[in-house]
């Protein structure tokens, strides 16, 4: 039986050869794809009037992937003191990132608005908490819950239960207090869907935000700024689906610009984005060797690598497409869990996938890690996180973030007093 394959930046020889510096499991990024990818989002908003991608820290928090955003014109959008300050070691500072955050502490407001960040708010009472503690910046933006008028998707759920955003009534009353306490810069965000492959559901994206911009302009004498329509493109993590067309979002996106803003006088209105998936997604993998099998009730394929590498497949049950390296080609004539060897059961990659035979030593490719990978690794039963390593576009590779050792774990432990 034969099944659908996914596209590698790398060979089996490469990925041999590199595994002989750098043990697995590893990660390992393919900078050519980020490039691409980054350029073709920028072409597809080239019509926008100062278009802005903030690139999501929280996908894939490394330095070195940060850089290429900058170079490729990208700002950050940043949730905490790290990702602050990630960004400011790389030199994305000022209006370049946009702080969105929540349940936030005064500390981590401060240090956004000495970097000259944008502070995205996510609750009315954020005003006077930053009044009071920081001091309001001159540009302040409010993020938008719609709750039941707007549907959000699997993922991310039901608007009307996420714990983001204001209302829509709270948003003219907090604008209305902005105004009152000085600010004059005002800009508009939402967030409502993640991992969403429907093109046109942010085209309906920007239609709610351009309907809410004519109403602010009628009714608040708000004259917004900027609109963020947020993230949560989507990618093809599965080999028969197609990537999201970023053109049709672009195009739809100009259409209801045409429509709705222009004739409304409030051309020009700047159009920024905040993806992290989209970009660099798919141009993740994770690589791991298989170590064991085990036959009982199923059969089972035991890897280096655990949950802590990855943790999507065990926490949302996510489909990651996998290649056995050197068998691309053959054909899937075994059915296998694909496990690591945390003490979870949920500490699988893959359920009844139809695989060819793995044997031991076999190097294992997890495709399309590049974003909630590495990000959201963790340390129970002691595992230790893996390196990071980018494919440059030379073909040359890059240790970005080496692995951790036990040192690293024992690092933050008091043994003098046990």
């Amino acid at each position: 039986m034969s099944t659908p394959s996914k596209p590698l930046p790398f060979t089996a020889a490469q990925i041999r050869e590199i595994a002989k510096t750098y043990p697995t499991p590893f990660h390992i990024y393919d900078e050519r794809g980020i490039r691409e990818n980054a350029r073709r989002l920028n072409r597809a908003f080239s019509w926008a009037p100062g278009f802005q991608e903030f690139f999501a820290v929280k996908a894939t928090p490394n330095p070195h992937l940060l850089k290429i955003c900058k170079e490729e014109g990208f700002g950050g959008d940043c949730s905490s003191l790290a990702e602050l300050v990630m960004c400011e070691r790389v030199g994305i500072t000022g209006e370049k990132i946009m702080f969105t955050s929540n349940n936030t502490t005064a500390t981590e407001y401060a240090k956004a608005k000495e970097l000259g960040a944008i502070l995205n708010l996510d609750d009315i009472s954020h005003i006077s908490f930053i009044y009071e503690n920081v001091g309001l910046p001159g540009l302040v933006c409010f993020r938008y819950n719609p709750g039941p008028l707007r549907e959000g998707n699997v993922i991310i759920g039901k608007p009307e239960e996420a714990k983001y955003g204001f209302t829509r009534e709270q948003l003219f009353e907090g604008y209305r207090l902005l105004k009152k306490k000085g600010v004059k810069r005002f800009g508009l965000h939402t967030m409502v869907a993640s991992n969403e492959r429907n093109a046109e559901f942010f085209v309906e994206t920007a239609r709610m935000l351009f309907d809410l911009a004519r109403e602010l302009a009628e009714k608040a004498d708000v004259r917004l700024e900027f609109v963020n329509l947020g993230g949560g493109i989507g990618i093809p993590y599965r080999p028969e689906q197609e990537p999201v067309n970023l053109e049709r979002i672009g195009e739809g996106v100009r259409e209801v610009y045409d429509e709705l803003i222009r004739p409304a006088g409030l051309d020009p209105l700047k159009i920024f984005m905040e993806n992290g998936r989209m970009v660099t997604g798919p141009y993740g993998f994770l690589i791991t060797t298989a170590l064991h099998h085990k036959s009982i009730y199923k059969e089972y394929v035991g890897v280096d690598a655990c949950m802590s590498n990855l943790m999507r497949p065990g926490m949302y049950g996510a489909y990651h497409h996998i290649t056995v390296l050197g068998k691309e080609n053959a054909p899937h004539t075994r059915t296998y869990d694909v496990v690591g060897s945390l003490c979870e059961n949920n500490d699988k990659f893959a359920i009844d996938r139809p695989l060819p035979q793995i044997d031991r030593g076999d190097l294992v490719v997890i495709h399309d890690t590049g974003a909630h990978g590495w990000a959201m690794g963790f340390q129970y039963n002691g595992k230790l996180r893996s390196a990071e390593l980018l494919l440059r576009e030379d073909g040359t590779v890059k240790l970005i973030r080496r692995a951790e050792t036990l040192d690293d774990y024992f690092a933050t432990l008091d043994f003098t007093s046990v």
